[in-house]
């Protein structure tokens, strides 16, 4: 009798030791629930990659106020409002679905809105900087302000942390610190001088930017191995030119094609902004024309073709990577005539 019992026991302890096995015990039990997570996971992963996908690609929208809002909204008087709301509402978009510091499926695989949020990051980080050191002080011995210095701070955090600290966390700073800086010019405590010479220094910043976009897309085609480095050109303390591999492994030509996207997005929404609160000095120096064709040339890059070819140059297929740069290095000449038309 005892041994009957014994017998009959045996498949319940081999199903509560087996995980796949029939038994009906928790330990059975537990790994059909883990198993029934991962496959629901995968099978809803395309629905979370397109969701985080739109989220990562906001709209355009129109910084400046409407022509009867300086009389309905007294704040919008104050200078710099307009500048400062366009990089609050940048930094808040990029805050909707932070992706780069992403490190679990599916989030991790999606290296297009990320590149693209990376180069809207970096156009937040030159503008910030130069609203710490140029645009916010009257001259350079005046004390910088706090919270334009923070968000620059904030904003130049390593973006890719998941923790201690989290890329999330400083960019909410950043976007508080702005915030503070916004309330600081309706109430007087904060400034912003919108000269010739702010201007200047913020084209410069943009112009090196998008100087290096060009090169990293002009280093796509397959055909382009080396160049000569210019980096000694013009230099009499200094000679010796070489030739610099440049050759970008295939994996990485939509990571530069969008990071690219990212920065002419981010740009064209702070230089509707600049053409807002600079208005007065491009009146005076009668450059309201080239800048409207600087804005409109740069929303010329948001184009998203369904694969990013590489192809040579005289191949059937187009190298989007060349046509990028090529819509945004003419943006970059116009605005170095900008800055000679303000200089005059």
């Amino acid at each position: 009798m005892f041994k009957k019992q014994a017998k009959d026991a045996e498949p319940k302890r081999a199903g509560w030791l087996n995980p796949f096995g029939g038994g009906i015990g928790p330990g059975g039990r537990l790994w059909r629930a883990v198993l029934l997570i991962v496959v629901l996971y995968f099978v809803c992963a395309p629905f979370v990659m397109w969701y985080e996908y739109n989220r990562a690609f906001p709209p355009f929208f129109d910084p400046t106020p409407p022509a009867n809002a300086p009389a309905e909204m007294p704040a919008l008087k104050a200078p710099g409002v307009v500048f400062s709301d366009t990089l609050i509402t940048l930094g808040q978009n990029l805050l909707k679905s932070w992706m780069p510091n992403d490190v679990i499926y599916p989030s991790i695989l999606m290296d297009n809105p990320q590149n693209f949020q990376m180069g809207q990051l970096e156009v937040l980080r030159y503008c910030t900087r130069v609203l710490r050191d140029k645009l916010s002080r009257q001259r350079t011995t005046d004390k910088i302000d706090q919270h334009a210095d923070r968000s620059f701070t904030d904003f130049s955090n390593n973006p890719h942390l998941w923790i201690f600290p989290a890329a999330e966390s400083k960019l909410g700073d950043g976007v508080q610190a702005l915030a503070r800086y916004r309330q600081g010019l309706v109430k007087g405590t904060s400034h912003f001088y919108p000269r010739a010479d702010n201007l200047i220094e913020l084209l410069e910043q943009f112009t090196s930017l998008l100087g290096g976009v060009d090169t990293r897309l002009a280093n796509a085609p397959r055909d382009v191995g080396s160049r000569l480095s210019e980096e000694t050109a013009g230099d009499s303390t200094q000679q010796g030119e070489k030739l610099m591999k440049v050759r970008v492994p295939w994996a990485q030509i939509d990571d530069n094609f969008y990071f690219g996207r990212g920065v002419a997005y981010a740009m064209y929404e702070v230089m509707l902004a600049v053409r807002w609160e600079f208005r007065d000095v491009i009146e005076i120096k009668r450059s309201r024309e080239l800048m409207d064709t600087i804005v409109e040339e740069l929303k010329l890059a948001d184009f998203e073709p369904l694969v990013v070819l590489n192809g040579s140059r005289d191949s059937i297929f187009a190298n989007h990577s060349l046509k990028l740069m090529a819509t945004l290095e003419n943006v970059r000449q116009k605005m170095i005539n900008l800055q000679q038309m303000l200089e005059r």
